[in-house]
């Protein structure tokens, strides 16, 4: 398997501590947006484990990658609740998350590299486009972010089965719509997205 993803941007900085930064979740009908920063100590680490996109890995990859980065990198998590992305919106929620997961590292990064086109405001960085994919930092905070929310929705599953949220992790699936038209909402559902936005407009009509 070719790995694109290294730390050529890390090492073109002229810091010493990178954080990584990347959140999961800001497709789901509910549970949180979750971020995750990572900061690799030492670049010059033999990895002995696949990290890249956590979207273009299987679940046991990610799992076994998971186990390694949190044993040998610095690492912390933020998320925002449904309710804080119904009031901020998922954008500004997500760069909330962003800002938590960075705000809870032992140690303060000097800069942060951050997935995608926007550098939340309170962080010191920038931003890369498809940073999943060219930067081994942002690779593994994307792996720790989606980990940390899979394990989240697969809780919040066994409270609220008929939702098979262990399986869809919250996404509009057919299952998930069918199971919120006819069961309705949660407290976990995001009221501001569309699916749910509908079911709620329904009952108050009916």
């Amino acid at each position: 398997m070719i790995i694109n993803a290294d730390f050529s941007i890390e090492n073109e900085c002229a810091c010493n501590l990178i954080a990584g930064v990347d959140e999961a979740g800001r497709g789901p009908l509910c549970g949180p947006v979750v971020a995750a920063a990572v900061i690799f100590p030492n670049r010059e680490v033999e990895i002995p484990v696949v990290i890249r996109d956590s979207k273009k890995m299987s679940p046991h990859q990610r799992a076994v990658a998971y186990d390694w980065i949190i044993n040998n990198t610095i690492w912390a998590t933020g998320a925002c609740s449904p309710a804080e992305i119904d009031e901020l919106n998922i954008l500004w929620a997500s760069m909330c998350a962003m800002e938590r997961a960075v705000g809870k590292l032992r140690q303060k990064p000097d800069m942060c590299l951050i997935d995608g086109n926007r550098v939340p405001k309170n962080l010191t960085g920038h931003a890369v486009v498809r940073g999943d994919a060219k930067s081994l930092s942002i690779a593994a905070a994307s792996i720790v972010a989606k980990e940390t929310r899979d394990k989240i929705m697969h809780e919040l599953a066994d409270q609220f089965p008929e939702y098979a949220w262990d399986k869809n992790a919250g996404y509009p699936t057919a299952e998930h719509l069918t199971a919120i038209e006819k069961y309705g909402i949660t407290e976990h559902h995001r009221k501001t997205f569309g699916p749910v936005r509908k079911v709620l407009k329904t009952g108050e009509e009916s």
